[in-house]
């Protein structure tokens, strides 16, 4: 039976293809015919044998878990100690939640914020380049998407593109709500500096006169950070900003990456400086009328390792040591770029680095293709997942990007 004239008119157009599967399912099968691939689309940590990394310290608690912390359902909002510990891992000061729910994964709790603090055909603000599926939530609620540039690595912020853009919205609709990936941004791999933080920060202090004003960090790689006390302080700086109370921040919280739990699909949207009852009941209801529960055994993991600070000491060894082995890929990386005569590879943190694209990403990441090297094109340049690369391959794989950049 053809099922087409049953969907919506507005829904018949979708392929279902998401570009990065698609590109990281072509890439294994060419490596599938014995070709020596770089597979640089993938978004999850690989070790240098190309073996998925799992944090043991997590697993070893997963296989512990007992039937009592895997089988009842969990509280529609999600345990209320998983919500407290997961905060807390990002904002140790905290004695209380504030507002939040669990969420499968990030992705949940983006969408959770489309839900509750838009209205349909509203427009959510961003920073270009973005992570894809950003456009797709957007999508689904019936919202657009619109972007102002991520920070030059050499000028910084372009303060008067990022106010005009938060004024327009704000003269559009009423409300503003800003997405950021900051720290360890996805897919630059790079953070706001402080300077560059202050400067954002004035700007929403500055547009709340004009109607409600919603910051919300998207935090999953902050983990894998090359300078760990650079998050710290970045962290504690937006805390400050959100007691101030002229912005309502909050964060979507995720074990996707920071227990190399990305099956387990667990993570959190939090607004731990708010104790707003009509937040809390709008964000349950939300829950209820989308996913209902969430799974209680990646809560439970978290909240045994919360408890105990052996366990957090030995997550802290293993984080270090993968932050440290994708810092050294990203310095072989940019090594062998400049190498090459390109410009390098900036990189504060998470799992990727972005590159020029030339005249035409997507044709450069095809001219990649043909030397066995597969990378993401987006519209700002190209997405380079060093989180599945070994810093042994970073001059076949600038050689194979100065080849594509230059025909």
């Amino acid at each position: 039976m053809d099922a087409t004239t049953h969907l919506l008119p507005n829904r018949r157009d979708f392929s279902g293809d998401d570009l990065i599967f698609t590109l990281n399912a072509a890439a294994q099968q060419r490596a599938a015919t014995g070709a020596r691939v770089i597979n640089a689309t993938i978004g999850a940590l690989y070790d240098d044998q190309g073996t998925l990394v799992v944090l043991d310290t997590v697993m070893e608690q997963w296989k512990q878990l007992t039937s009592a912390e895997i089988a009842p359902y969990a509280p529609i909002g999600g345990d209320p100690a998983f919500l407290l510990n997961l905060a807390q891992r990002h904002w140790p000061s905290l004695t209380s939640l504030g507002a939040g729910v669990a969420t499968p994964g990030g992705t949940g709790a983006l969408a959770l914020t489309l839900k509750n603090l838009l209205e349909r055909g509203n427009t959510v603000l961003t920073a270009a380049p973005y992570w894809g599926p950003y456009a797709t939530l957007a999508i689904e609620a019936g919202q657009t998407l619109t972007t102002v540039p991520y920070p030059d690595v050499h000028v910084g912020i372009d303060l008067g593109a990022w106010e005009a853009a938060c004024r327009d919205v704000l003269d559009a609709q009423g409300r503003l709500l800003l997405w950021l990936n900051d720290p360890c941004h996805n897919p630059t791999g790079r953070s706001f500096s402080k300077a560059d933080r202050t400067a954002l920060m004035d700007v929403l202090r500055d547009v709340s006169s004009q109607g409600p004003v919603t910051l919300v960090l998207d935090l999953a790689y902050l983990d894998y950070a090359r300078n760990p006390q650079e998050v710290r302080d970045a962290l504690d700086e937006y805390a400050a900003f959100a007691a101030e109370g002229n912005v309502l921040v909050g964060a979507c919280l995720s074990l996707s990456k920071a227990y190399t739990l990305y099956g387990a699909r667990a993570g959190a949207l939090v607004f731990p400086w708010t104790h707003d009852k009509a937040l809390q009941g709008a964000l349950i209801t939300s829950c209820r009328g989308t996913w209902s529960n969430c799974a209680r055994g990646p809560m439970s993991v978290l909240n045994r390792i919360s408890k105990d600070r052996a366990l957090q000491a030995s997550l802290e060894q293993e984080h270090a040591q993968w932050r440290t082995l994708l810092a050294e890929r990203a310095t072989a990386v940019d090594a062998a770029l400049k190498a090459e005569g390109f410009p390098g590879a900036a990189y504060d943190g998470g799992f990727f680095v972005t590159l020029d694209g030339g005249a035409s990403p997507t044709v450069t990441g095809e001219r990649m293709q043909a030397h066995d090297v597969f990378v993401v094109p987006m519209p700002e340049g190209l997405r380079v997942g060093i989180c599945a690369m070994r810093a042994a391959d970073a001059g076949r794989f600038a050689g194979a990007y100065a080849a594509a950049m230059r025909g």
